[in-house]
């Protein structure tokens, strides 16, 4: 969300990063929506106080005794008052239709994001871990899964349709056990704070996080006006929302395990096969409350906290910084963190590492009093981890033995009751 006093401002930064970000230059109508509402509020004020003005000169008419004047002091004030109600009515049309466009802009990305159209253009940052060598024609996560009889797709179809998936047995453990180390890690080692959060929450939360009104059909919506969270960035990041902070009490870290759901309206054909693309799944999310000034160090510590996971599992990613094209709606810099899948062959996301400055504060309003008293908007920053059933495809894929069965990394077996290997 911007403040139109900032595109006032800042017209030809904003309209070239609207550009950038392929929506049209828009700061000229804004500005005009805007200068119509000022003009009208100039009206109402000029109302208002004519009214107060011949309110009072009702009373001196009436004590002089010209009741004629009184009269049409009167009208006038009756007049004045419908006027009023009517500017006041157009003034909330007004702003109501400027916040409309407004909620529907794109954040502006940071200068160092690299340009493009798409996923093509993403630029790669580092790569970490050797892929391993197996030594065999490794198979894909869902035939590991079917041949252990511990992944059912057919009988998720039978309960909910496609694109959910039941687990069992060992497989089901050692999904819980993911999930339960990530948390560990991220509360033990890098300082946040577990919080468990709820999946159903109200239009102003997923509002607050850019979700709504833009991108109202990949999410889940509910009969009493509630939607069921795409992450737990949303009830994460709007624990501060309509409130004002200390800035000591920043940085706020928080970490949350939970279910998440997506309807991938945009995703027909795609990954149709196995678990990449669940309508339900589980993932860890992080998010980070800061101010203004630590918000880009903070992006890096919690892409590093991220790829701590990975690295305790072993697992072989590479890191890519998305062009301006590939960027999500709030976000103003985003890495991407995909693992090496040998099943698939390739690197898939796993993570997502955003800092959105104070675009989600704005829609939220999330302030903080900062040490010279003035009021400011938070900063904010999210990520993923990392996503639950992911990383439980790709230690599938990469701990995968020449017959079928799964390697626990050392860091799960803990979690596992010291189980070593899971096998049909």
């Amino acid at each position: 969300m911007f403040d139109i006093k900032w595109i006032r401002e800042n017209a030809e930064a904003f309209d070239k990063a609207q550009i950038a970000r392929g929506a049209e230059a828009s700061s000229s109508r804004l500005i005009a929506m805007d200068d119509e509402r000022v003009a009208e509020v100039q009206k109402l004020q000029d109302a208002q106080q004519r009214r107060n003005a011949a309110s009072k000169e009702i009373g001196k008419a009436k004590g002089a005794g010209d009741e004629e004047k009184a009269q049409a002091l009167m009208a006038e004030v009756g007049s004045l008052k419908s006027a009023i109600q009517d500017g006041e009515a157009k003034t909330r049309e007004i702003e109501a239709a400027l916040g409309d466009v407004l909620s529907g802009l794109p954040n502006i990305p940071l200068d160092d994001v690299p340009p493009g159209k798409d996923e093509a253009d993403n630029v790669l940052h580092h790569v970490w871990g050797e892929k391993p060598q197996l030594g065999f024609e490794p198979k894909e996560h869902f035939e590991l899964g079917e041949a252990l009889k511990m992944m059912d797709f057919e009988a998720a179809a039978k309960l909910s349709g496609s694109r959910f998936v039941v687990l069992k047995g060992q497989l089901a453990r050692l999904e819980r056990a993911i999930g339960q180390f990530m948390v560990d890690v991220h509360v033990n080692e890098h300082g946040c704070e577990e919080v468990s959060v709820p999946t159903l929450v109200r239009s102003d939360v997923m509002y607050g996080t850019g979700q709504l009104p833009k991108f109202a059909e990949d999410a889940f919506h509910t009969d009493d006006d509630r939607w069921l969270i795409p992450t737990s960035e949303v009830p994460l990041t709007n624990l501060v929302r309509e409130s004002i902070v200390d800035a000591d009490q920043l940085p706020m870290r928080f970490t949350a395990l939970s279910h998440c759901y997506r309807s991938e309206a945009g995703s027909a054909g795609r990954d149709t096969r196995g678990m990449l693309r669940q309508h339900q799944f589980t993932k860890v999310e992080m998010v980070s409350i800061t101010d203004e000034l630590t918000s880009v160090s903070e992006q890096e510590r919690m892409l590093q906290c991220a790829e701590t996971i990975l690295q305790k599992l072993g697992l072989s990613y590479r890191v890519v910084t998305l062009c301006i094209g590939d960027m999500g709606f709030s976000a103003r810099r985003t890495f991407d963190i995909e693992v090496w899948l040998p099943g698939q062959d390739t690197y898939r996301e796993i993570s997502s590492v955003s800092t959105c400055g104070d675009f989600q504060a704005r829609r939220m309003n999330a302030r903080y009093r900062a040490d010279d008293k003035s009021l400011k908007y938070v900063h904010t920053l999210n990520g993923s981890g990392v996503a639950v059933g992911r990383c439980l495809i790709a230690v599938m894929e990469n701990y995968q033995t020449a017959d079928g069965s799964i390697v626990i990394p050392d860091v799960l077996r803990p979690y596992m009751g010291g189980l070593e290997k899971i096998s049909a």
